[in-house]
């Protein structure tokens, strides 16, 4: 199986980010996503920035795909994601319809999990205009992933490790916690480099902040579940960028795949994987 690095969800410094990307060029991922994902206001990178990065990492031996916004709400957002798409060198993960329409007719595009793609007749239509990976949305079980494949088979990927990126809103929460204006956020959200952890009145982790997206405390983790992954058909596994331990995670990850068993990162007690069995994502099931 191919171990893929899905895009920073975050906002990190330029310098941050550089450095992180750097240490990737060194590590055992097969499949690197760049791009900003989450708010057009985060602009730490520009395009001629990730393009720079996609270049070295291509370089690399990395196959390098540009992530596009996954909520647009304006000409502006547009603009960024049809940058995106005619960027000439790249493969482009779309991460909603505006995307889909641009780079409908051509051919090896990715649809991202934020299209919400649960049957093999939206699977079917994707792969009509031109897409030739489909990422599971995150909510994915094991017998939705297994039916789509069978119906429609091609290259399939799954979110297999970090926290799950489980809502957009047009608010920004992390604004919103300091009684700020969107519009005038003062980029707080830098300063949390793993979003901002939510508890319930009874001090329990419950989801975590990340400006306009919602995010699961608990880490994601199918590491013990590749049998079942494979089984339905899954040939990619990716994994969510954090701010510490990306690296060791991806090399866990390869050791697994490569039949070393369950990576030590997932033997703590902060990980599930309910949503792959059909329970409440923020379960484990053995």
């Amino acid at each position: 199986m191919k171990i893929a690095l899905g895009p920073v969800l975050y906002y990190w410094s330029r310098t941050a980010i550089m450095e992180f990307y750097a240490g990737i060029a060194e590590s055992p991922a097969d499949i690197v996503y760049l791009g900003e994902v989450v708010c057009s206001r985060r602009q730490e990178m520009q395009l001629e920035d990730w393009l720079e990065l996609a270049d070295a990492l291509a370089a690399r031996g990395k196959e390098v795909v540009l992530s596009t916004q996954a909520l647009t709400e304006g000409a502006g957002d547009m603009k960024l994601v049809r940058n995106v798409v005619h960027n000439g060198r790249f493969r482009v993960e779309a991460n909603d319809m505006g995307a889909v329409s641009l780079l409908a007719g051509t051919e090896g595009w990715v649809a991202g999990p934020h299209l919400n793609i649960y049957n093999p007749q939206s699977l079917a239509f994707i792969m009509e205009l031109g897409a030739t990976r489909w990422v599971a949305p995150v909510e994915a079980t094991r017998e939705i992933a297994r039916s789509v494949l069978k119906a429609q088979p091609l290259e399939a990927e799954v979110f297999a490790h970090g926290r799950l990126p489980l809502a957009f809103s047009a608010r920004c929460f992390t604004a919103r916690r300091f009684n700020l204006q969107k519009e005038g956020c003062e980029f707080r959200c830098i300063g949390f480099p793993d979003g901002m952890p939510l508890k319930t009145r009874e001090g329990e982790s419950f989801l975590t902040i990340n400006g306009v997206q919602t995010q699961s405390a608990r880490v994601y983790n199918l590491m013990q579940d590749l049998a079942s992954l494979q089984e339905a058909g899954v040939t990619v596994l990716r994994a969510s960028p954090q701010s510490q331990g990306t690296g060791d995670v991806l090399h866990a990850m390869r050791a697994a795949c490569d039949g070393a068993g369950m990576p030590a990162a997932s033997k703590d007690d902060n990980w599930c994987n309910g949503f792959w069995h059909a329970r409440p994502g923020l379960e484990r099931a053995a």
